[in-house]
């Protein structure tokens, strides 16, 4: 878990898995999470893949591993089985996990323009979350704005995501769109700019996971910048 690379952490990763002495199943799912790490790391989504189907098989940590396995499945382009690992983490993590697996959801069916299924899954999220609520009603608002609904309490929200430590990082990414959607582009490029400063900066495998995000933060960008 300390590597400094991808590949000693693959190299790690195999002797703890190569080893003749007997594991428990924590240990091994574990081990098979950091090989999955170093295929991720160097974009060999389909063997991060496959790596991670063979640690859900240890039923350790379901739903962490089910996003993981989401992240690889989605990276090289199969959507619905990436989506499919997420609603699977939704449905067997513990109840203080749940926000965060529904969030997670919520952001790839955003991202995906899927956005009438994406405000049901954030509206859950929302309800349920506690310190990043900001976030997931600030994305959920993203969402409806999206499908041209109506957010009445929209100035609050932003005001709230703003001033939570959950608006630094991903939540730039979103306070950025919905300064966008009201106008403000001011404020909107600061929170982009920052937003894809930030996360190109992130260690890889946050990078590579950001990837839509980045793509989508540059894009509106770019749309002010040509007007």
């Amino acid at each position: 878990m300390l590597a400094k690379t991808a590949r000693s952490r693959g190299i790690f990763a195999r002797r703890g898995l190569a080893t003749k002495a007997p594991i428990d199943r924590t240990t091994h799912a574990m081990l098979l999470r950091q090989l999955y790490l170093a295929f991720f790391e160097t974009r060999r989504f389909r063997e991060a893949y496959d790596i991670m189907l063979q640690a859900l098989e240890l039923d350790v940590l379901p739903d962490v591993l089910a996003q993981d396995a989401a992240r690889a499945a989605i990276a090289f382009g199969e959507i619905e089985a990436g989506l499919t690992h997420l609603r699977a983490a939704t449905r067997r993590a513990p109840a203080s996990r749940r926000p965060f697996h529904l969030w997670t959801l919520g952001s790839y069916l955003f991202l995906a323009g899927r956005h009438e299924e994406a405000a049901a899954v954030l509206s859950r999220a929302a309800r349920w979350g506690t310190r990043d609520k900001p976030l997931y009603r600030g994305h959920l608002a993203l969402a409806r704005l999206a499908v041209g609904e109506e957010v009445a309490d929209l100035r609050e929200i932003i005001d709230a995501l703003a001033e939570a430590p959950c608006g630094q990082g991903y939540g730039r990414f979103v306070l950025g769109h919905l300064a966008h959607a009201t106008n403000r582009w001011d404020d909107a490029r600061r929170y982009l700019v920052a937003f894809v400063k930030r996360t190109e900066q992130a260690r890889t495998a946050m990078n590579i996971a950001l990837e839509g995000e980045l793509r989508m933060a540059k894009a509106t960008l770019a749309k002010m910048a040509a007007n």
